[in-house]
């Protein structure tokens, strides 16, 4: 099989499951939404996250070059292959934050309060839940991949989804772009850095107060301008930094 489409497949696999894992997270372990309310996770409006899907075709390239080498042959070699992936992933994750802060002025994610931390954008903690996920889909995904692969071989029929699933994502990347040039121009107009998944909780919480609509799929959609918006944001925050000022008066605003 053409090993473009081979790819195709496992990008659209795994940008849903990463979706449906930023998902989960969002809701019961993340800081940034506080009252665990269920939050569409990251760039895009669809659900999928293409961070993921870059990363599955990774480990999957990783892993046939380790069959090929026979580095997975060995105990020492396995364990070599594995810390590659956790690296590998390690890396998307950086340069996906890094391009993102710098050309952007967004951060989809903060490690800062983590140990070891670069820049907020990557950790250790998190390598080791990379290296998790890629000793997980070595052992427990990958043989099922190889069979997924050779079904689709069996049916081409079905490369029509993946197909319709880029036409769709190609247009949510569109869309998500401009909307996304919105925020950098008000980031530079303000000098500040835009926390998207604050920003999305934000909105919801003065959504849910004037008792809006809820959108789940589209969290920037609301009755009010999303300048709007942000500028209550950064006046929260702005609230907040002095709070935590020394010498600031309990509870002075």
């Amino acid at each position: 099989m053409n090993l473009f489409l081979q790819l195709a497949y496992l990008f659209f696999l795994g940008s849903l499951f990463g979706w449906v894992l930023e998902l989960v997270f969002r809701k019961f372990f993340s800081g940034a939404n506080p009252e665990h309310k269920w939050i569409n996770p990251g760039f895009c409006v669809g659900p999928y996250v293409p961070l993921y899907g870059t990363g599955l075709c990774v480990l999957y390239l990783l892993s046939m070059m380790g069959a090929a080498t026979g580095l997975d042959g060995s105990p020492a070699g396995m364990a070599g292959l594995l810390l590659l992936m956790a690296v590998s992933m390690t890396v998307i994750e950086y340069i996906a934050g890094i391009l993102l802060l710098k050309l952007m002025h967004l951060r989809l994610w903060d490690y800062s309060t983590q140990w070891g931390n670069v820049q907020g954008l990557i950790c250790p903690l998190f390598s080791l839940f990379w290296g998790i996920l890629g000793a997980a889909y070595y052992f427990f995904v990958n043989p099922y991949t190889l069979q997924a692969l050779r079904w689709l071989q069996e049916n081409l029929a079905f490369s029509f989804v993946i197909g319709y699933f880029f036409g769709v994502f190609t247009i949510d990347l569109v869309y998500s772009a401009h909307l996304v040039s919105k925020l950098k121009a008000f980031a530079e107009e303000n000098d500040v850095v835009i926390r998207y998944e604050n920003l999305k909780a934000h909105i919801r919480a003065s959504q849910e107060r004037a008792q809006e609509r809820i959108h789940f799929f589209m969290p920037f959609r609301s009755e009010h301008p999303l300048a709007e918006h942000l500028a209550s944001a950064r006046e929260r925050m702005e609230r907040l930094r002095h709070r935590e000022k020394p010498g600031a008066a309990p509870g002075k605003k």
